[in-house]
């Protein structure tokens, strides 16, 4: 589980602010901020390539920076995901019926104002819903990522109708997150059935807030162990990058033949194994994106699109080993899992943004907004919002000749191509009829040659 903490990181806060509901003008300013009312034509079932918000964003910091931030944001085209709970959101049913979304309204407005298409992911679940204490709100990890109960599964169905009726501009939601929760100690497997009974209530409850609401599970991590493992491996989901846990697979198999529906499938996952390997090497390892994405689509027949709610390409991404990497070369390995990912034929994915209060942020899509220089956008924001321009949802992807040598990952359309080198030094390669210099880790955009 990665940066999974709540308001206040895995420290927690005892904060559970009860606010009955908003003013008429607050629901009045969120509707306008994006999308459109309830009953108009279902949206696209993909929103493309953006970022999830984390505990630290830009909505709270330095003004200055908070501004900047926002700016910077502006004209992206990077859609946004909030979490219901946690992440950067309070408790948002702290008792039975008393709701406060105080803290999940700015995020929600930060995103119209910004021009984003706004995700919700429906995780996590109010203290009382899982055996604990009403009007308390424990955000110590073992607490928020615990599952709601089965007698309350009707009860987080209903708040996530709530939450739909709120947010009239939100039309996609992600049901749960990594399957917290959801395993079964006894026989030492995921409770898929358990996850696909909360899943079915609680699509069932937003689709009749609105039946064009675009809905999306399970939300499962594709683990997946080093090769030469036999024991508890997938026979079947496998490349030079190990091959996938046999539980995994059998997870989704159960969601996707007991589920009552769903617009799209999200699962989420990592280019290493469970012990933090990259096989055979950091950029090589990336193909695992390309051939589970691959065998997703199979197994649902190609009809649905594939959202990766997170993708990961660095071991131990917490924030004390995130600098072990240079921003070159971290930058790089996200670019070819970019590319991995949409050759595995994913349209939409997030990256989860590492925002933090203070310097150094590795890895983070604009400066700590906590900083008064904050907000400025730096080299990882430009690689996300320029491949979502380029390659966003309805790209036909085409082929490009050229090198096929090992160390280089590209991707093209009719108009742009994508190089990558996976390298530490320089070399010359030859692209789509040209010959191309690419510096250490660079990643270099391309117009298409005589087009």
């Amino acid at each position: 589980m990665r940066d999974h903490g709540g308001r206040r990181g895995r420290a927690g806060r005892g904060r559970a602010a009860l606010v009955a509901g908003a003013s008429a003008l607050a629901l009045t300013l969120l509707t306008a901020c994006s999308g459109g009312p309830p009953g108009e034509p279902a949206p696209p079932a993909e929103v493309g390539w953006g970022f999830t918000h984390t505990r630290y964003s830009a909505d709270q910091g330095e003004d200055r920076a908070v501004r900047r931030a926002r700016a910077t944001l502006e004209g992206t085209g990077l859609p946004q995901v909030q979490h219901l709970m946690g992440w950067g959101a309070d408790n948002p049913e702290p008792r039975p019926g008393a709701y406060d979304f105080a803290a999940m309204d700015r995020r929600i407005a930060l995103a119209g104002k910004t021009g984003a298409t706004p995700v919700v992911t429906l995780c996590c679940a109010p203290d009382w819903m899982k055996g604990g204490t009403a009007g308390r709100t424990d955000w110590s990890v073992g607490s928020l990522e615990r599952a709601p109960d089965p007698e309350h599964y009707a009860d987080f169905a209903r708040l996530a109708a709530t939450t739909a009726r709120r947010y009239p501009q939100v039309r996609h939601y992600l049901v749960w997150n990594e399957f917290k929760g959801f395993w079964n100690e006894t026989e030492g497997r995921w409770d898929h059935e358990g996850y696909t009974e909360l899943y079915n209530q609680v699509r069932r409850a937003l689709k009749e807030v609105d039946p064009a609401i675009r809905v999306g599970g399970p939300y499962l991590v594709m683990d997946s162990f080093p090769p030469g493992r036999a024991d508890g491996a997938s026979r079947e989901v496998r490349g030079a990058w190990g091959a996938l846990d046999r539980r995994t697979v059998d997870a989704f198999r159960y969601w996707n033949r007991h589920k009552d529906g769903a617009d799209f499938v999200v699962v989420d996952g990592s280019s290493y194994t469970v012990d933090g390997e990259l096989v055979p090497d950091a950029f090589a390892a990336t193909a695992k994106f390309t051939d589970v994405g691959r065998w997703l689509r199979a197994e649902t027949g190609g009809r649905l699109p594939l959202w990766w709610a997170e993708y990961y390409v660095e071991p131990g991404d917490a924030d004390d080993r995130r600098a072990d990497w240079p921003e070159s070369r971290r930058r790089a390995a996200h670019a070819a899992g970019l590319v991995a990912l949409a050759k595995g034929g994913a349209t939409t994915a997030f990256y989860w943004n590492p925002e933090r209060p203070a310097a150094p942020c590795p890895g983070c899509l604009w400066r700590p907004t906590h900083l008064p220089d904050g907000g400025t956008p730096l080299p990882m924001l430009d690689l996300f919002t320029r491949f979502q321009r380029e390659f966003g949802p309805g790209t036909r992807f085409a082929s490009v000749p050229g090198d096929t040598a090992s160390g280089l990952s590209v991707l093209a359309d009719d108009r742009a191509v994508l190089a990558v080198n996976h390298r530490a030094t320089a070399r010359t390669v030859r692209i789509d009829g040209a010959r191309v210099r690419l510096e250490a880790y660079e990643v270099r955009w391309l117009g298409r040659t005589g087009r």
